[in-house]
């Protein structure tokens, strides 16, 4: 899920979660990437004509977090994950408490050599 998108594409579906002011123009970043996101069902227009993620784009920046949150981990387990993030790996069991902070576990290694190897 996501793995289609670009790192351009990402960034707007991020800039169309923190909002656009009424009024305002979007960026030229959002504008640039509004026909595809619309076309793969990431973002709609919502009824006051703005732009708003679908459920789709909302799982997808979701599981972005999840996975940037597990790489993080990896590399330092001092990191401080959002909550919503941090249930969720821990649950699914990539990431167990350890020293008042995260380690990755086995099943999170496997996981992100997972991601790894079908993002090459």
């Amino acid at each position: 899920m996501g793995g289609d998108l670009t790192t351009d594409e990402f960034d707007a579906l991020g800039q169309i979660v923190a909002g656009i002011k009424h009024g305002e123009r979007p960026s030229a970043c959002v504008a640039r990437n509004t026909k595809r996101l619309l076309g793969l069902k990431y973002i709609e227009y919502a009824k006051n004509g703005q732009l708003a993620l679908t459920e789709k784009g909302k799982q997808t920046l979701f599981i972005k977090s999840c996975i940037n949150g597990l790489r993080a981990i990896a590399t330092d387990p001092a990191t401080v994950l959002k909550s919503d993030v941090q249930t969720f790996l821990g649950k699914k069991g990539h990431i167990a408490e350890k020293d008042g902070g995260y380690e990755i576990t086995e099943k999170g290694r496997e996981c992100l050599a997972d991601i790894d190897a079908r993002s090459k």
